[in-house]
C-alpha cells in the first residue's frame, strides 16, 4: 500500500489539503496528517480546526511514497518556514520519490529548494515569478506532472490533482472509479 505524508501548517487551504486526503484514502493509500507546530490541532486559511494524525517529530518520511504540500497562505510560508519539512521534501525529491504541491506551495516552496529547476509546473495565479526564479517553466494548467514532481493550480484544482496522485500511487481504473463514484466525471460530462 501507498503511503503518504501531507504536511498542514497554520493557514493551510482547506480544500487543497481535505480533497487530496479524502481521495486517496478511499483509493485505499495509506495517509498520514502531520502538523508542523508542536500541537496536532491545526488551524486551516478559513478557521477550519484539523487535528492531525501525528505532529513532525513523530513522523519517519523516509518510507513516504508521496510527500504531499497544500497551499493556502500563510499555510505554504509556514511549510517553508519550517526546516524540517524543507529537509524532508528535498531529501524526497533526491531519492526520486513523488512530490506534489498544489498553489501558492509550488512556489513558495519546491521554487525556493530548487526541486523545480528545469521543470514545468502550474501554481495559483500570482506565483508564478518565484516559479521562474526557481527554474521553472510555468504552465498555466490545473495540473502539471514532471518526472516525480505533480503540481496544481489552486482550491479548483484539488479534485484533478487528487486523481492524478491516485493514479500515479494506484493505478488509473482505481482513480477512474473512485472519480465516478464521487460522481466527477458526472460533473466533468456537463
Amino acid at each position: 500500500m501507498a503511503k503518504v505524508y501531507v504536511f498542514l501548517a497554520e493557514g493551510f487551504e482547506d480544500v487543497e489539503a481535505l480533497i487530496p486526503i479524502d481521495v486517496l484514502r478511499r483509493g485505499g493509500v495509506n495517509v498520514t496528517t502531520v502538523s508542523i507546530s508542536e500541537f496536532p490541532l491545526v488551524q486551516s486559511s478559513h478557521g477550519v480546526n484539523i487535528e492531525a494524525d501525528i505532529i513532525f517529530e513523530q513522523g519517519d518520511y523516509d518510507d513516504a511514497d508521496l510527500l504531499m504540500l497544500p497551499g493556502g497562505m500563510p499555510g505554504a510560508s509556514n511549510l517553508y518556514a519550517h526546516a524540517g519539512v524543507r529537509e524532508a521534501v528535498k531529501a524526497q525529491f533526491a531519492a526520486g520519490k513523488k512530490v506534489g504541491a498544489i498553489c501558492a506551495a509550488p512556489g513558495v516552496v519546491l521554487a525556493p529548494l530548487g526541486i523545480l529547476n528545469g521543470k514545468k509546473a502550474t501554481c495559483y495565479p500570482g506565483f508564478e515569478k518565484a516559479l521562474a526564479e526557481g527554474g521553472a517553466t510555468y504552465t498555466a494548467d490545473l495540473v502539471t506532472v514532471d518526472g516525480n514532481v505533480t503540481t496544481a493550480e489552486g482550491p479548483a484544482a484539488a479534485f484533478p490533482y487528487a486523481y492524478e496522485l491516485l493514479t500515479q500511487l494506484v493505478d488509473k481504473q482505481t482513480a477512474d472509479q473512485i472519480a465516478e463514484g464521487m460522481r466527477f466525471k458526472h460533473l466533468m460530462e456537463k
